[in-house]
Formats: C-alpha cells, sequence, structure tokens
C-alpha cells in the first residue's frame, strides 16, 4: 500500500520510523462513531479496517461507553493486577454463561499480558511445560505476533527479520492449500509425524489460525483443520488455535472453530476481546493442562479492568442469543458481492478468506496498494495482507449499518476501476 510520508510534522519528526499504518492514512484523526472514523478538518471516512480487528462491534458503542464511564465515575478499580475484582467476576460469569457452557466447554481463563502476542507466549509456554517437549509446529503463512517467542512462530520473513536473533524450536508445515489443489498438506504432517527419521522432534503443540488474517485470509477446511486436531492428539501434541484475529465473530461465530466439531486444548484471544479497543489478552486451556504455578507467567497489566466492564456488556450484548450472527451472515454476503465485482475486473483475481473476515487477491502488491490507496482517497479506510501485500482486505465492524457497508463496498468498486489494472500487473 502506499508508504507516503506523513505532512504532520510532530509525528514525523518524533515518531519512530516502525509506525506503520499512518503511512497509509495520513490525516489526524479526531473522533469516530460506529463504522466511520472523522479527522481533524472535519471529513469522515468509512471504516474497513476496524482496528484491525480490534473493533468488531464498532467506534464507541454506547453500551459499552455507558458502562465504562459509570465505572470511572464511581471509582471503580482501575488497575488491579490479578487480584479479585467485581469485574473481573461480572465478566467471567458472563463468559462462562455465554459462551463457554453453550459449547461445553470447561476451559479456564488465563489473564495474560495486554497483547494478543503475549497471549500467543503463554499458550507455547503452557503446551511445553504440559508436555515436557519444546518443538511446536506451525504453519507457512501464520502470524502470531512479533515479540520473540510469537515471532519464531510467525511466517512472515519481514517481520522474523527483525529479530536479530536466531528463532528457534518451531517447525514449520504447510497450511491447508500452500501446495496447490490436490495435496493434502494433513498427509504430509501425518507422515512426518509417523517417520522417526523424518527430522521433526516431538511436538508440544500444534499452533494454527483456521483463516490466516495476515498471511492473506486463506481459509483451512474444516476437514483439513479436523485432521490437524487428530493428529494433534494421536502424538501427544496440545492442538493451540490463534483466534485473535478470526474469533470474536469475526468468521461468523464466535469461535472461528465453532462446528468443526473440535476441541482445542488451548485457545488464544486478544484484539476484539474487550468489545471496545481496550488491550487484553486471553488464554483458555483445558484444566488438564493449566500447569503455571502462581506468577511463573505474569505482567503488570495482566486483566484490565477497564476491558473486563466493556467485555461483559459485549457478551452479554452480542452473545447471548443469535440474532448477531444472522446479521453476520447477511452483511457477509454483502462483501462477498462486492469483491466478486472486483474479481471479474482483474485477470486471475480470486474470493479469499470467511464470514466478514473477506478479501480478494488480485495478484499484485502494487495493484493492491494502489486500490486501497484511491479508496482512502475517496473516504474509506482499507488496508491489504498477504506475503506481498496483494489482497485487498475487508474487516468492517460486524456491526456496521447496510447502507454504509454497500457505500463503502462501492467506493472500492470505483477505486479498482480507476486503477490501470494490466500496467500495475505488468509492473510486477
Amino acid at each position: 500500500m502506499s508508504t507516503k510520508t506523513s505532512t504532520m510534522p510532530i509525528f514525523k519528526r518524533r515518531e519512530s520510523e516502525a509506525r506503520s499504518y499512518c503511512r497509509s492514512f495520513d490525516t489526524v484523526f479526531s473522533t469516530a462513531q460506529g463504522a466511520e472514523m472523522t479527522d481533524t478538518s472535519g471529513r469522515t471516512y468509512i471504516d474497513f479496517l476496524a482496528g484491525c480487528s480490534s473493533l468488531n462491534y464498532g467506534h464507541n458503542d454506547p453500551d459499552m461507553k455507558a458502562a465504562l464511564i459509570e465505572h470511572i465515575s464511581s471509582d471503580g478499580i482501575a488497575h488491579g493486577l490479578d487480584m479479585y475484582t467485581d469485574t473481573k467476576r461480572a465478566f467471567i460469569e458472563a463468559f462462562e454463561t455465554h459462551i463457554l457452557a453453550p459449547r461445553q466447554m470447561d476451559h479456564k481463563l488465563m489473564f495474560v499480558g495486554p497483547t494478543g502476542a503475549n497471549a500467543v507466549e503463554a499458550a507455547m509456554k503452557l503446551a511445553r511445560k504440559a508436555t515436557g517437549r519444546t518443538n511446536v509446529i506451525a504453519f507457512t503463512n501464520g502470524f502470531h505476533g512479533v515479540t520473540q517467542g510469537a515471532l519464531a512462530a510467525t511466517g512472515n520473513g519481514y517481520h522474523r527479520g527483525g529479530a536479530g536473533t536466531s528463532l528457534n524450536n518451531v517447525t514449520r508445515m504447510p497450511y491447508d492449500g500452500y501446495i496447490g489443489k490436490g495435496f493434502d498438506t494433513a498427509d504430509l504432517l501425518e507422515a512426518m509425524l509417523n517417520d522417526a527419521s523424518s527430522g521433526m522432534d516431538a511436538p508440544a503443540a500444534i499452533l494454527l489460525e483456521t483463516v490466516q488474517g495476515e498471511g492473506g485470509l486463506n481459509a483451512a477446511s474444516p476437514e483439513w483443520i479436523a485432521r490437524v486436531a487428530s493428529l494433534a492428539a494421536e502424538h501427544g501434541a496440545l492442538l493451540i488455535v490463534d483466534d485473535i484475529q478470526a474469533g470474536c465473530g469475526r468468521t461468523g461465530t464466535f469461535f472461528s472453530f465453532d462446528d468443526m466439531g473440535i476441541s482445542p486444548d488451548i485457545v488464544t484471544l486478544a484484539k476484539s476481546v474487550s468489545g471496545f479497543g481496550l488491550p487484553m489478552g486471553l488464554v483458555l486451556v483445558k484444566p488438564e493442562h493449566d500447569v503455571m504455578g502462581p506468577a511463573e507467567h505474569n505482567g503488570t497489566f495482566r486483566g484490565n479492568t477497564h476491558a473486563f466492564v466493556t467485555a461483559r456488556v459485549a457478551i452479554e450484548k452480542f452473545w447471548s442469543d443469535d440474532a448477531l450472527q444472522g446479521e453476520i451472515k447477511n452483511r457477509a454476503a454483502l462483501i462477498e458481492e462486492g469483491l466478486e465485482t472486483i474479481a471479474a475486473m482483474v485477470p486471475g483475481a480470486y474470493l479469499k478468506g470467511r464470514g466478514m473476515m473477506r478479501g480478494v487477491d488480485v495478484g499484485s502488491g502494487e495493484l493492491a496498494g494502489e486500490i486501497c490507496a484511491r479508496a482512502f482517497q475517496n473516504g474509506l479506510i482499507v488496508e491489504t495482507s498477504g506475503p506481498n501485500d496483494e489482497v485487498v482486505k475487508i474487516l468492517a465492524a460486524l456491526t456496521i449499518p447496510e447502507q454504509t457497508l454497500k457505500k463503502g463496498l462501492n467506493i472500492l468498486i470505483d477505486a479498482a476501476q480507476s486503477v490501470d489494472v494490466n500496467t500495475k500487473i505488468a509492473a510486477e
């Protein structure tokens, strides 16, 4: 996508070169509501990024905001380490009632540092301690965070290069569809696990995303996921599902693996688990694998009390019945229709993803970036993903009004129409 240098002097002068999204969206935002953001000049943009799926319920949901304001104004606990608080209790009760119990999940909740990467770090540590093994199997194009342990399981070469040191104890295997149609990569995984001379150390865990967000919206089939889950159990490895981006309703159900017939040993959540964009990392672990001693994995900000307030409201408001799931299905159909229109313009382009985690692979990072840049010029915030940023990726709020969604899709279609597709493809 565009890497236009910011024209805002203070940011260019004082902010690290590690900044990224602001390079594509070169304006200063000041307010946001629902599925729209407004900058300091008063221009409003439709948001198809939603905090990279951290704002699945949109900006400043009124019920979450009211609960948070009430908590703060009544001198509710602002920071509690991992002490017992009334807000933590209320969140756990809501999560148990509306998420765990209906799915017959007996998982314990481990509150970790406030990022998804920290949740992955904790999950890998749990698996290694529970099994006494060190190797973790991860998959091509997976993205699990950029702290050192999580980065070892991340496939992207650019991010791995930022480590500055070796990244060990992870075996990379091909994800579903990586080698092409007609080749079941689970067969290769099975063969490697069964062969004492394959060079693969017995794994502590198999770590996967059911839909690879940063990897380009690669969606594994339920059959492949079930097969991998079975192989993990057969070989004494824990199955870790990283649902940080794909979870909290993004693919249509609360967990991306709902209705797939699997029961992960460990699930990682972050991003939209707070419901309001507040930092919160969460690990779900089956009781028999809950082996950490007191403070063996800790952090000053484990258990964000303000996030408990909004997360409880999000669970009760959106997941106490099936209404939101039906709305997601309808909006997903609109997104698919819009993306098919774009795919028809670009030779070889095709749709990727699942639910409201969708995109179109246009085969060229330059082309995808130009489409997104032109869309931003016309009032739409949308990003790219994939190994070469070749996928135009939509992560609109699950609650976006349908008229706003249609308007945003039309902006995106117009942007694609305005780009010289053949020139951009030829350039790469």
